[in-house]
């Protein structure tokens, strides 16, 4: 029955070691917390959080380190403490709780459950005294002590209440959603999108990646004329706001308005993988040159900042250093004159947007304020002297940048982030021709499969100082197999191919169910009041329409129609929400939208089989799966038997069918063109 602070530091991520030494007695999610609960009957005090999150750190200061409330916690309750990122499924179940009790959600999250772990009482964060209209925390633990010592049967109502509605699932349509769902879902977003700032809503503000990707397949269809502009003008204001790291690279988590200037500084392995391919994305649809030059920036970033030398890529960045939220990044208006110089001090600092007063608390969110042209014209001067003071100005403040203290890094190895980092590397490695990109990607695939890879089979969650001990889940290994078949597609190495299959093929026995493969956790998970599924974006793409995707590129890479089967099963099971919420499916509307664009394969073999597949892989296609097999093997089913020694040979097939082997790039981009991703409709 150990508690946090009796465990090993190996193997606890940074979230846990954070609270290791707080003076309350914490325990992890076990069978042991559980126990220890019935035995004693008090309830459980679930706190749920993440090591980059800024409110998670201040009521850790104002309570967690308080001997007072601690005393009071360790009386009365059992407390448990929880790495959201570790447990998306503890996670989500309550997380659902908070919702359904308070309307909204976030995290530190808070909740009080029977010693069976029925939630009577959810919130998030709670003050040290009653503030803005928020009870205290101490205040909220002493009425649930009273509650549970005085009004037991209120407590069980209330428990049995909200299990219920969190164990709510909606019913699968009887048939695949048609063009009219993507269509009414696109119409939807077209109403919430901020015409001025790009992006959904108001503040605060995330980039929501799933839409953007959704936006992205469709741009270009004639049904579907807003989906470039609103994608382009959404990573245009992100790009040039501060949320973007405009020194380092990279983008924090979310912007506190709506004008993208004023981030939540923490940095997320996640947003900066899925960010990245969606500037590919937007170079290769428009082919402003600016787009690329922010993906290479964000990889950079993620390279250079993020990885760890064996090939796996750490979670993220903390939004505080020495305390202070964004002390790191932000420059007041004397240091920035200090450090660029006279010379260059007005030009970078009118590019910039730096100010006496600030943005920020009295010092500067760099941003670009305005176009070089702009600052050219407004001082009288060439652009390509305001480039000039820009990029010296940057060189200068980035070394001034690096003595400071860094904010925390998340040194835990996600397994679903990672699968997004390698699928971005191998995209922007195939479109850009960069062979250092595909290089790095091989480097991650070797680790989580050599580092991450379970006796069974499965993924682990985590990976921290060389330990993997909790078991992964469907985002873990769907997001994953995605990566692994999108380096296959870029260097034709049949052994991702491979990888990516075995772990689809472990999805339906671990993670599916009556409506297909959509719950986040395995069959043998415990402690869990209810399983839950895992079908909304939150905030990156869901597990279930990841899965999908695996099964929608698997069927066509394979003919195996089970494949096709399970695609079919998972879009029919997220039709409700497709209709009655689009926003929260951005990644299922993507996949949905690309398998009703007659989807082809295109066979390559022989020689120049990857460089004609790296042509191929120049232009944004969604559209077309490649497979390009240099040499001959049978391992992947829609090359097998094709290869002639010495020849290159393109095949495009659809529908089961394969048009007669070409023998130039271009009678293949012939084919390639004049069929296939009918814009017109």
């Amino acid at each position: 029955m150990a508690l946090l602070r009796d465990l090993p530091l190996q193997g606890l991520s940074p979230y846990l070691i954070q609270h290791r030494d707080n003076p309350v007695d914490w325990r992890p999610w076990d069978d042991d917390a559980f126990g220890v609960a019935r035995a004693t009957d008090r309830p459980i005090l679930l706190s749920v959080g993440y090591s980059t999150c800024h409110w998670c750190h201040v009521m850790e200061r104002e309570s967690f380190h308080d001997e007072e409330t601690a005393r009071f916690m360790n009386r009365h309750f059992v407390s448990v403490k929880v790495d959201r990122e570790e447990r998306p499924d503890v996670d989500s179940i309550y997380m659902d709780a908070v919702h359904t009790m308070t309307g909204r959600g976030g995290w530190p999250m808070t909740v009080f459950l029977t010693p069976g772990g029925r939630p009577f009482f959810a919130g998030t964060y709670f003050p040290d005294v009653d503030r803005h209209g928020m009870p205290s925390f101490r205040r909220v633990l002493e009425a649930i002590e009273h509650a549970w010592r005085n009004r037991r049967d209120d407590v069980r109502e209330q428990a049995e209440q909200l299990t219920g509605a969190i164990g709510l699932a909606l019913p699968p349509a009887e048939d695949v959603p048609d063009r009219g769902r993507v269509g009414a879902a696109y119409e939807a977003l077209c109403r919430r999108f901020d015409l001025e700032h790009g992006g959904f809503g108001g503040a605060p503000k995330f980039p929501q990646a799933p839409i953007l990707e959704f936006l992205a397949r469709i741009s270009g269809l004639a049904t579907a004329t807003k989906a470039t502009p609103m994608l382009t003008t959404t990573l245009t204001r992100m790009a040039r706001g501060g949320i973007r790291d405009h020194l380092g690279g990279g983008f924090a988590r979310y912007s506190v308005d709506r004008m993208w200037l004023v981030p939540h500084f923490e940095k997320m392995l996640y947003d900066n993988a899925d960010l990245a391919r969606l500037y590919v994305r937007a170079w290769q649809i428009t082919g402003n040159p600016y787009y690329r030059e922010v993906a290479v920036d964000t990889i950079g970033y993620m390279m250079r900042d993020l990885a760890h030398p064996d090939g796996g890529f750490f979670a993220a960045e903390d939004a505080d250093s020495e305390g202070v939220e964004g002390k790191f990044y932000v420059f007041d208006h004397e240091e920035f004159h200090e450090v660029v110089g006279p010379d260059d001090g007005p030009l970078a600092a009118a590019y910039y947007g730096v100010s006496r007063s600030g943005n920020f608390e009295g010092a500067n969110i760099l941003h670009e304020s305005a176009a070089a042209s702009t600052v050219a014209e407004r001082f009288g001067a060439r652009v390509e002297d305001v480039t000039g003071a820009v990029e010296r100005a940057k060189g200068r403040l980035l070394a001034r940048r690096s003595t400071r203290i860094r904010p925390g890094l998340d040194h835990k190895i996600i397994t679903v982030w990672n699968g997004f980092a390698l699928r971005a590397l191998a995209v922007a490695g195939a479109a850009l021709g960069t062979e250092d990109y595909l290089e790095a990607a091989r480097a991650n695939a070797r680790f989580v499969l050599g580092e991450m890879r379970r006796p069974d089979g499965r993924l682990a969650r985590v990976w921290s100082n060389g330990l993997a001990p909790i078991p992964g889940f469907l985002e873990d290994h769907a997001a994953y197999s995605l990566g692994l078949l999108e380096l296959y597609q870029a260097t034709g190495e049949v052994e991702w191919f491979a990888a990516a299959r075995e772990l689809v093929d472990l999805l339906e026995p671990h993670f599916g169910g009556p409506t297909g493969v959509v719950f986040a956790s395995a069959t043998d998970a415990s402690n869990l009041v209810v399983r839950p599924s895992d079908q909304q974006d939150n905030p990156s793409a869901s597990g279930a329409s990841l899965a999908a995707e695996c099964y929608l590129l698997l069927g066509h890479l394979t003919g195996d129609y089970r494949y096709h089967e399970g695609f079919e099963q998972i879009v029919r099971a997220g039709d409700r929400l497709l209709d009655a919420a689009p926003s929260a499916a951005g990644h299922l509307l993507a996949v949905l939208a690309t398998s009703q664009m007659g989807i082809r394969e295109v066979a390559l073999t022989g020689p120049r089989a990857l460089e004609w597949a790296g042509r191929i892989a120049g232009a944004y296609r969604p559209d077309l799966v490649v497979a390009p097999s240099p040499r001959s093997h049978d391992e992947v089913p829609v090359v097998a038997g094709r290869y002639r020694e010495g020849e290159t040979l393109g095949y495009v097939c659809e529908r089961g069918a394969c048009h007669m082997p070409v023998g130039s790039y271009g009678e293949l981009a012939a084919q390639v063109a004049t069929r296939g991703y009918d814009r017109s409709s």
